[in-house]
């Protein structure tokens, strides 16, 4: 197939594009500043050269939108608002201009579309929608609004012709360095990995190998559109993810963080205390509905494998020049 991932440098996008290629797909991706032969630029607003990439190909991944690695002031929430509805709506454009349209345009979306809660699951059909909770602050509402218009900007565009489904994804969890598996497992390993303000609130993950055989099953399956959860089946709170990752480490120790603290390393950190304090209670119903099965549903298991995973990465890399000196001691002797 010939799949075009705009926005694909990302964190996620390097994921898609690793196991597609992988796979044997023509994958391309749409980027401001392009660096090799597959990427195409573009600027996530307007039409342009690059609208022609997406005529004639099988499947559209949208996955551009500003970073929420960031603080969450007034500007920064716009520049994610607006970088993610702009993409979303001039994608369509172009699908819509396109003489042979792709029959599938996957859009990014976010599990923080859903509300702050302890008490049950969010699922597709029963799940509440977040920006009316008590006691949260207000801003978070507006984190709602924006994955709101993210999906509606998809859903208004005219593509008659191209099946359409939302990625409403939880925190995709692989061993790359950056990505929020390396963050979490750098507190792990420091220490810091306790609960963060006693710890209650869920946190829905889903590992990289099942983000990517979900997406590849959506592709196949032209029953599904609309929103679909991305999240392996087994949410579970904060502190008790954090104590199995210490766990998988071999740290023993997790200080806690109160609230404070949490908001001053968060601002040390240049982000916001939101992606550590709302729960995210989301279950993937249609998914499982349609027959999907998870290679790693729960986390002890997932958080072992990704950290057996960067062992042996950086086990290889420490052995690379011990090889290559050993092969030029035998030139030379």
């Amino acid at each position: 197939m010939k799949i075009v991932i705009p926005g694909g440098t990302g964190q996620v996008g390097t994921i898609l594009d690793r196991a597609l290629t992988a796979a044997g797909h023509d994958v391309r991706i749409l980027t401001r500043r392009p660096t090799h032969a597959r990427e195409i630029r573009w600027d996530g607003e307007t039409l342009g050269p690059w609208a022609g990439t997406l005529d004639g190909c099988d499947v559209v991944i949208n996955l551009a939108g500003r970073s929420v690695s960031c603080r969450y002031t007034p500007d920064n929430l716009q520049d994610m608002m607006d970088s993610r509805v702009r993409s979303a709506r001039v994608v369509g454009e172009a699908i819509r201009a396109a003489p042979r349209p792709p029959r599938l345009w996957l859009q990014m979306s976010t599990a923080t579309v859903y509300a702050h809660r302890h008490d049950a699951p969010n699922d597709e059909a029963t799940g509440v929608i977040g920006g009316n909770e008590h006691g949260v602050p207000g801003y978070w509402a507006y984190s709602v609004e924006i994955a709101k218009a993210w999906e509606r900007a998809q859903r208004e565009a005219h593509t008659p012709h191209t099946r359409k489904i939302a990625l409403r994804s939880a925190m995709v969890m692989s061993p790359d360095r950056g990505g929020v598996f390396d963050v979490l497992s750098w507190l792990a390993r420091c220490g810091l990995g306790g609960p963060v303000a006693g710890g209650a609130q869920y946190v829905s993950w889903i590992h990289e190998q099942d983000f990517v055989r979900a997406v590849e099953h959506l592709i196949d399956r032209n029953d599904i559109e609309g929103p679909v959860n991305l999240a392996a089946p087994a949410p579970l709170p904060q502190r008790a993810l954090m104590r199995e990752l210490r766990t998988a480490w071999g740290t023993p120790i997790g200080l806690p963080a109160t609230k404070t603290m949490a908001e001053l390393g968060a601002f040390i950190l240049r982000s916001d205390t939101e992606l550590l304090l709302k729960s995210r209670r989301v279950i993937p119903g249609r998914l499982l509905d349609s027959g999907f099965t998870f290679d790693h549903p729960q986390w002890p298991e997932a958080g072992r494998d990704l950290v057996r995973r960067i062992r042996d990465e950086r086990a290889h890399r420490s052995n690379v020049p011990l090889r290559a000196k050993s092969r030029r001691s035998r030139r030379t002797s």
